[in-house]
C-alpha cells in the first residue's frame, strides 16, 4: 500500500468508539522488544548490520505464506521527509526515537495501522498492536502469534536466565510493555492524580502523557502501563495492568458522580464553553484544544452533550498535532498559523447545529 494511504488517511481502527470501557479507556497497547544473534544491537551496530537485519526481518513479514493475521506494507523511515516521519509519530505508528534514526530503519504497518512492527529502533524489532478499549488479551494475542512466526526463522537473543536480551535493561526478561490510554477528566480537575500516580508507581507501573516516556498528560489522557518486565511472566503483567486499570475506571467513575452531586452548574458551564470554543474560536493553541476536547467528551460520557460523534474528537487530538495539521494543510506553517489552522480544522470537523432537549438544554449534532 502507498505511503501517503498512511499520511493521509485519518481512520485508524484504535480510534474506534468500541472495546470494554470505551467511555474512559481510548486504546490498548501491546509491545514487544526483540533482538537477533549476530547483530550488536542497534545502539552501537553498523550501517551494514542495520541493513541486514532490516532485510531479514521484513523478508519474514511480507511473506505472502506467512500464516499472519494481516498484510503489511513497508515503509522505510530513511526515505521519509521530516514532516512524514513527524505525522506518523502523531499518529502513534513510529517512535520519536525510530523518526530521529539516522541508520537504515523502516516500519511495516497493516492496512487499518492496528499493528506495527518497527525495525532498528532502540531493538531490533519492535512489535505493536493498538486496539481500541479495553483489549488487553486480544491485543497479546495479536502481537503473540506475529512474535512467534518471527521467533520461528530468525535467531533471537535469549537467555534462559534472564529472557528477552534487549538494549535497555528495563525491557530484558519479557520484552514486554503493556499500557493503557485513559481519559480522566474528572480525577485530575479533583485534585486526585498526583496520589494516584504515586499509589500505581509503587505496584510497579507507571503514569505518562498521551505519547509515553517524557510526554505531557493533553487532554487529561494519560497512558498506564508495566514497568517491570523481569522475573514476571506476560500473563502476570497482563493481570495485574488489567486489575489496576479496572481500579482508575472505578475511581474515574466516582470523581465524575461527585462533579455532578457537587458541582452540577460550574461543570455544564466548562463543558459548554469549551463546546463553544472548539466550534468558534479563530486561534486555537495544542493545549487548549486537547483541554477542550476532554471537556466535550466528559460532556458526550455524561449525556450532557449529545449526538456527537467520539470518533471524531479522537480524530482530532491527532489531527490538531503540528505534523499533521502542516500535512493537511499542504504546506509549512508557523506557530500562529497552526493555531488558526487547528481552529478552522475543529470548525470544519465539529459543523455544529444547535438543538433543544426536552429537559431544555442545549444539544448539538454533528
Amino acid at each position: 500500500m502507498n505511503i501517503e494511504h498512511f499520511l493521509n488517511n485519518s481512520v485508524m481502527s484504535w480510534m474506534a468508539f468500541e472495546g470494554k470501557y470505551a467511555d474512559i479507556v481510548m486504546s490498548t497497547r501491546i509491545r514487544l522488544a526483540r533482538n537477533l544473534t549476530g547483530y550488536r544491537f542497534p545502539l552501537s551496530f553498523s550501517e551494514n548490520e542495520a541493513l541486514q537485519v532490516d532485510k531479514a526481518v521484513s523478508a519474514v513479514l511480507l511473506d505472502e505464506e506467512a500464516e499472519l493475521e494481516t498484510t503489511f506494507s513497508y515503509i522505510d523511515i530513511k526515505g521519509l521527509s521530516t514532516l512524514n516521519r513527524q505525522v506518523l509519530v502523531e499518529k502513534h505508528l513510529i517512535s520519536p526515537k525510530l523518526a530521529n534514526s539516522e541508520i537504515n530503519g523502516s516500519v511495516l504497518l497493516s492496512d487499518n495501522e492496528a499493528v506495527s512492527v518497527m525495525i532498528n529502533e532502540e531493538d531490533h524489532i519492535r512489535i505493536q498492536c493498538i486496539f481500541p478499549g479495553l483489549q488487553l488479551q486480544e491485543a497479546w494475542r495479536q502481537a503473540n502469534n506475529i512474535d512467534d512466526i518471527l521467533e520461528k526463522q530468525l535467531p533471537y537473543a535469549f537467555d534462559e536466565q534472564f529472557g528477552y536480551l534487549t538494549s535497555c535493561p528495563t525491557n530484558t526478561g519479557t520484552g514486554l510493555r503493556s499500557s493503557v490510554m485513559m481519559h480522566l477528566p474528572a480525577l485530575t480537575m479533583t485534585n486526585q492524580m498526583n496520589r494516584i500516580v504515586s499509589v500505581i508507581s509503587r505496584l510497579g507501573l507507571v503514569v505518562r502523557g498521551i505519547y509515553g516516556e517524557g510526554s505531557k498528560a493533553l487532554g487529561n489522557i494519560y497512558q498506564v502501563s508495566n514497568q517491570t518486565t523481569l522475573g514476571k511472566s506476560e500473563e502476570d503483567i497482563l493481570t495485574d495492568l488489567q486489575s489496576i486499570t479496572e481500579q482508575i475506571i472505578e475511581k474515574e467513575r466516582e470523581a465524575r458522580l461527585a462533579l455532578m452531586n457537587t458541582r452540577e452548574n460550574a461543570l455544564k458551564d466548562r463543558l459548554y464553553r469549551s463546546l463553544g470554543v472548539l466550534t468558534h474560536a479563530r486561534l486555537l493553541s495544542t493545549e487548549e484544544a486537547g483541554r477542550c476536547l476532554s471537556d466535550v467528551r466528559l460532556g458526550i460520557d455524561l449525556g450532557l452533550i449529545k449526538n456527537i460523534n467520539v470518533s471524531i474528537l479522537n480524530e482530532c487530538m491527532i489531527f490538531m498535532q503540528p505534523g499533521f495539521l502542516q500535512k493537511y494543510a499542504d504546506t509549512s506553517l508557523q506557530p500562529e498559523e497552526r493555531d488558526e489552522f487547528r481552529a478552522k480544522m475543529f470548525r470544519e470537523r465539529l459543523q455544529v447545529k444547535n438543538n433543544i432537549d426536552d429537559e431544555g438544554e442545549e444539544t448539538h449534532d454533528v
